[in-house]
């Protein structure tokens, strides 16, 4: 089952698109949205939650963000969504299928062309196809940009209510998610939870000393306090992780 994301300025247009997609039985979800800008958002906020999103059905000339700069945006992403163009334009199939597109349909879209689309879609190999398993990335808003931050280059994670805030050595940037969200996605990659509001990326980790008792990191340029019930853990896991390079433990006076 296929979850998609349909774009188009014109919204009769959106509306009968996204209503012959929902119409198949292979489409899973249908999120729309009316204009490059809005459709940008909502792919970084769906990559961002860790939510899937296999294909967009797009239109190319829309005002602002176009199909075309939407589509080379997204192929910056850790793991590109493949696109369809859905367009009343015959003029631009070559700069379409430039941008890996798997289909190219021409308004008014006819129901058998788009279930044709979606086969396509649903058979396409990913854009991108690593022989090993990608670096993650997160996407982040700044000032109508979007920067992707690489999971390497974060020190530590710390939970902002409904968000979270990502240190790097280059500052910090807010992300929408929760740091339980955050956890299990990096479980793997080596960040441990120190803290109830703190997950903490161990590459990064230069020192763990104790001061009066409690534990406390260092952490690129910071240093970070561990809670009494992750102290445990915490230093277990360092021990294992740091066996083969050494960790810097100092008792405080």
């Amino acid at each position: 089952m296929l979850r998609v994301l349909a774009v188009d300025d014109e919204i009769p247009a959106l509306e009968e698109l996204a209503y012959l997609l929902r119409g198949d039985p292979r489409i899973e979800q249908v999120v729309t949205a009316s204009d490059g800008v809005a459709a940008l958002r909502d792919m970084v906020g769906m990559i961002s939650a860790g939510e899937r999103l296999d294909g967009v059905f797009l239109d190319i000339r829309m005002p602002g963000l176009d199909g075309l700069d939407l589509a080379r945006l997204t192929s910056g992403f850790p793991n590109p969504p493949r696109l369809v163009f859905v367009t009343a334009h015959e003029d631009c199939a070559v700069q379409a299928f430039e941008v890996e597109a798997v289909d190219y349909l021409l308004k008014p879209v006819r129901a058998d062309r788009l279930a044709e689309a979606v086969r396509r879609l649903e058979s396409a190999a990913p854009v991108a196809a690593a022989e090993s398993e990608p670096e993650d990335v997160i996407p982040v808003e700044l000032g109508g940009r979007t920067r992707f931050v690489p999971q390497q280059a974060v020190w530590f994670a710390e939970a902002k209510g409904d968000y979270v805030r990502l240190h790097t050595g280059e500052g910090s940037y807010l992300i929408r998610m929760s740091l339980a969200a955050l956890e299990r996605r990096w479980a793997e990659a080596g960040f441990i939870r120190v803290h109830r509001s703190t997950l903490v990326s161990v590459r990064h980790i230069s020192e763990l000393r104790f001061d009066g008792g409690r534990a406390v990191l260092q952490v690129g340029t910071q240093t970070l306090p561990v809670s009494r019930r992750h102290t445990r853990q915490v230093r277990e896991q360092l021990v294992r992780q740091f066996r083969e390079r050494p960790l810097s433990m100092e008792a405080g006076a």
